[in-house]
């Protein structure tokens, strides 16, 4: 039955994944969440809001990052996840002028945002449901800009020595990276940074700055070639679900110690009894009850598809970020580390 419903998803479009979600629901063999938010195309209606916690959530009105900004450029276009809130498309916006000033070429490049309703990925992440986690590429942003067929090939830049375990890269990491993470870190909207442990480390042993907001990035499988950046839920959000505090301290101790010992990184042994568990996979009744109304409801008026393959709502810029020309909000697994 899953498979029937990702391709007839993919056909029908996002009127015709309303119409089937009670029977996704009430089906014997439930359909993957991520399958279903996968396949919707266009925002829903109404005004912005993260629901749910990072890992188990979706996105209400979601916004789409434009492909070019002054000081930033969207990656991967097709991939059609570059969605967000407007807090995080502020943010964006703004963090793309610092790290322009520090040196950062003429911006950065931006890499998976959400999806135009949030929810569970095909692949990729495990958390970037509720439009509020970034991607951004330990590339800057190059002095021609890119075109929309040059950024899907466009390669990535590992900071990682691969003839070293966990080690970073002198020839290809630089002061000026320490200092664009430091200052992403700084800002008081952010939650969370995540990067690789070769990375975490090599800031423990040799960042000389202010180190209060050290304990903000956090060591992660992956994350060698670009590092993910989280906001935290917008003040007085209830239907978002924030995670536990950043324990106090710079994060250089035993946690980080732990990813460069042998326990990371062992296979699970399973026990000579132990019979293959089934695979278990999200399904909407596992998100918050308010994601289905999202799913049901019509695509945001005023999307259009632009060259990624996307829609975008027309954005006019203000002092909090972009915003829509229309409403504007009052105002765990995975990377849940």
């Amino acid at each position: 039955m899953a498979l029937r419903f990702f391709r007839f998803s993919h056909l029908l479009g996002a009127a015709a994944i309303a119409a089937l979600l009670p029977l996704a629901a009430a089906a014997q063999d439930p359909v993957p969440a991520k399958q279903v938010f996968g396949a919707v195309t266009l925002p829903s209606s109404g005004a912005p809001a993260p629901i749910g916690s990072y890992a188990k959530g979706c996105l209400a009105g979601g916004l789409q990052m434009p492909a070019d900004g002054a000081s930033w450029q969207a990656m991967r276009l097709s991939r059609n996840r570059r969605w967000g809130t407007p807090e995080l498309l502020g943010f964006l916006e703004r963090f793309s002028g610092d790290a322009a000033k520090l040196g950062w070429g003429r911006g950065i490049l931006i890499g998976d945002m959400s999806q135009p309703r949030g929810g569970p990925m095909l692949n990729g992440h495990a958390s970037h449901q509720i439009g509020l986690d970034a991607d951004i590429w330990f590339r800057p942003m190059p002095a021609k800009p890119l075109s929309a067929e040059a950024r899907e090939t466009y390669p990535f830049a590992s900071m990682l020595d691969k003839s070293k375990f966990l080690t970073v890269d002198p020839q290809r990491w630089t002061p000026t990276h320490a200092k664009l993470l430091l200052k992403a870190a700084a800002e008081p909207e952010v939650e969370r940074i995540f990067v690789n442990p070769a990375i975490k480390k090599k800031l423990c042993d040799t960042w000389t700055g202010d180190r209060s907001n050290l304990g903000k990035i956090r060591p992660m499988y992956g994350h060698d070639e670009h590092f993910h950046i989280r906001l935290k839920c917008p003040p007085g959000d209830k239907a978002c679900k924030p995670q536990a505090a950043v324990a106090s301290g710079d994060g250089c101790d035993k946690s980080l110690a732990w990813w460069f010992t042998p326990e990371p990184w062992a296979k699970p042994k399973p026990k000579p009894d132990q019979k293959p568990a089934k695979p278990r996979f999200t399904t909407l009744a596992d998100l918050p009850k308010a994601c289905a109304a999202v799913l049901a409801a019509p695509a945001a008026g005023g999307a259009r598809v632009d060259a990624g393959g996307g829609a975008r709502p027309q954005l006019r810029p203000a002092k909090t970020g972009l915003v829509p020309q229309g409403d504007v909000p009052d105002a765990e697994g995975g990377e849940d580390q």
